[in-house]
């Protein structure tokens, strides 16, 4: 990564990150998945902390992996996300997400993990290489919740912000309940791709419907350039974004 692109990545962050803090919201990125771990399952009204990013069944760490976390003015977890790197040279991702099914899968949404498989996209086949999972977004809701108030948006950006410097990418990708894809939920965190795919049980049944969502290496650089909305008329993101291309970010 040259010095240049180094320094727009973290203008670029600090930028989101006063404007978030500006309407409310303290970020913290962190690669202690031990500490997140303890944070997720604080979270007592929610689902399960993924098995993707749990340090209780998967390797993640430092060299792997990363989160963001946001709090509010009472210091309560408002807002989870989590990246992580996957070498799948050779492999296509429809055969590792089916190899590693159990990681990926709701908890408690099929009768038998073990016969269950997920089908359909037709970039299944075509993803491979340097490949990120980008899992774990949530954002609180109901009242004085940030869902409605433009987040999602900026949030999505600090991690493809610091994700596309730090591993240059050839796609990153995540798996979308359909009823969200459905309302579009997809496209603001940045997504350009959407292909509707199902969790098949032992039966063939459906047991779950998911959207795969993914974006290549160009399409993240160009939601990058793309000059993000602010939270409010009176505060305005300084344009910083500098054009670069692949072969710029792996010098």
């Amino acid at each position: 990564m040259s010095a240049l692109n180094l320094y727009t990545m973290i203008v670029n962050v600090a930028n989101i990150t006063k404007e978030l803090e500006a309407a409310g919201m303290r970020l913290e990125i962190g690669d202690d998945f031990a500490a997140y771990r303890r944070l997720r399952n604080s979270q007592t009204d929610r689902s399960p902390l993924y098995p993707m990013f749990d340090v209780a069944c998967s390797y993640v760490d430092v060299s792997n992996a990363f989160w963001v976390c946001g709090f509010n003015d009472n210091n309560q977890l408002i807002h989870t996300q989590a990246i992580r790197l996957l070498d799948l040279s050779g492999v296509a991702l429809g055969e590792h997400i089916n190899m590693h099914r159990h990681k990926y899968i709701t908890p408690n949404s099929t009768p038998d993990p073990d016969r269950t498989f997920y089908s359909r996209p037709p970039s299944l086949d075509q993803i491979t290489g340097k490949v990120c999972y980008h899992g774990e977004f949530w954002l609180s809701g109901g009242e004085g919740g940030h869902r409605k108030q433009g987040f999602t948006a900026l949030l999505s950006r600090v991690v493809f912000e610091m994700a596309l410097k730090m591993w240059v990418p050839d796609y990153v990708f995540g798996l979308v309940p359909e009823p969200l894809a459905f309302k579009g939920i997809p496209s603001r965190y940045g997504y350009t791709r959407c292909e509707p795919g199902a969790w098949y049980g032992p039966d063939n049944e459906i047991t779950e419907e998911d959207s795969l969502v993914w974006m290549n290496t160009d399409d993240i650089v160009h939601f990058l350039e793309t000059p993000p909305k602010a939270l409010s008329r009176e505060r305005q993101i300084p344009a910083r974004r500098l054009r670069t291309n692949t072969i710029d970010m792996v010098a």
